[in-house]
């Protein structure tokens, strides 16, 4: 794979890609049989990598780092290295997806409240009936979870010979997780798809194009479940802040990409 252009954000990197450009990063992990992990930061993670030193070591290790959420960009305009664009992981799961099933890969879905992964499945017979999703499971995972559990989900995977695994276990939980993982389970690519697989069932409504690209889809999400995302977005996330003012000076001490 080329030198991967990157841009710093604090306690992790993010790709500075196009969403075709990720695809076909993504095509080369399955292709080459290399495995992979693919994570898409936005600033709540930023945050949590600052704090945790478990998410911080899955993103270093990660292959691919696509930024999700319009803050990020802007911010990587104001640090003099733009980002394309925005590849949050709801958009870049369905192509990801579509791209699986004209490749013939197979694919695994993997956490998720009961019955999502189920549903999800059933909806994309219907859209996308190419597509071989050769397994579902929502296991209950801890962070700290025995070592004996981590195996029997992962063997569970590992006996249904799948390509791509989408892992929805929130954030820093699936990150952490694949990091956990992935060199046991060689050549599967992970992807952490946090919410996606509940757009795709139907369980969770999106933000419509409009507000995600004004980049208030944190407020309609907040709107939908205050009681779950109050402490996220009106506690933690403004500790980004004080990240992105350390970086910016960073990158006035030291001009240039």
């Amino acid at each position: 794979m080329s030198e991967r252009r990157t841009l710093d954000f604090g306690p992790l990197q993010v790709d500075r890609l196009t969403s075709g450009e990720a695809l076909g990063v993504v095509e080369r992990l399955v292709r080459e049989g290399r495995g992979g992990a693919i994570f898409t930061p936005n600033v709540d993670h930023v945050v949590l990598a600052e704090q945790d030193a478990r998410m911080r070591a899955a993103y270093a290790r990660a292959d691919l780092s696509l930024v999700d959420g319009m803050p990020l960009v802007w911010a990587s305009r104001l640090l003099g290295a733009p980002v394309p664009e925005k590849i949050s992981g709801s958009d870049f799961t369905p192509k990801l997806l579509d791209r699986a099933a004209s490749r013939g890969w197979r694919v695994y879905f993997l956490g998720g409240a009961p019955g999502v992964v189920d549903l999800a499945r059933s909806k994309l017979r219907e859209t996308l009936p190419a597509l071989q999703v050769v397994g579902v499971d929502s296991p209950k995972i801890d962070s700290d979870e025995a070592p004996e559990r981590t195996r029997a989900v992962a063997d569970r995977v590992r006996a249904a010979a799948p390509q791509v695994v989408l892992v929805a276990l929130g954030a820093p939980k699936q990150e952490i997780w694949i990091d956990k993982v992935r060199e046991g389970l060689r050549p599967i690519v992970f992807m952490a798809v946090g919410a996606s697989l509940d757009f795709i069932a139907g369980t969770t409504p999106r933000a419509p194009a409009w507000i995600s690209r004004t980049g208030l889809e944190w407020l309609f999400r907040l709107a939908l479940e205050p009681r779950r995302l109050s402490y996220r977005y009106l506690v933690r996330d403004p500790r980004f802040l004080p990240i992105l003012a350390r970086a910016v000076a960073a990158r006035v001490r030291r001009p240039g990409p």
